[in-house]
């Protein structure tokens, strides 16, 4: 899943629209609404700002990707398979 998704999800939870995260983010609605339709990536800058403004840590929004390989990892080794 993508980051833009993720944000969108966060964003509809908390009941905001994405006029309302611009005002609480700094981040123009306008770039909330390409992120969120994966048209383009945020900056490291702007990912700092909306997370901020969602109450998540950037490593929640971006998701474990480490340990879902190492889960990967895992069940291929038990399975006998190559990672």
């Amino acid at each position: 899943m993508n980051v833009g998704i993720r944000i969108k999800q966060r964003r509809e939870l908390l009941n905001l629209s994405q006029e309302q995260l611009s005002q609480i983010s700094g981040v123009s609605q306008s770039s909330i609404h390409y992120i969120e339709s994966g048209e383009n990536s945020p900056t490291a800058k702007t990912l700092f700002k909306l997370t901020s403004a969602l109450g998540v840590s950037i490593t929640e929004l971006l998701g474990d990707q480490t340990a879902t390989s190492k889960s990967r990892f895992s069940v291929n080794e038990s399975q006998g398979g190559k990672a």
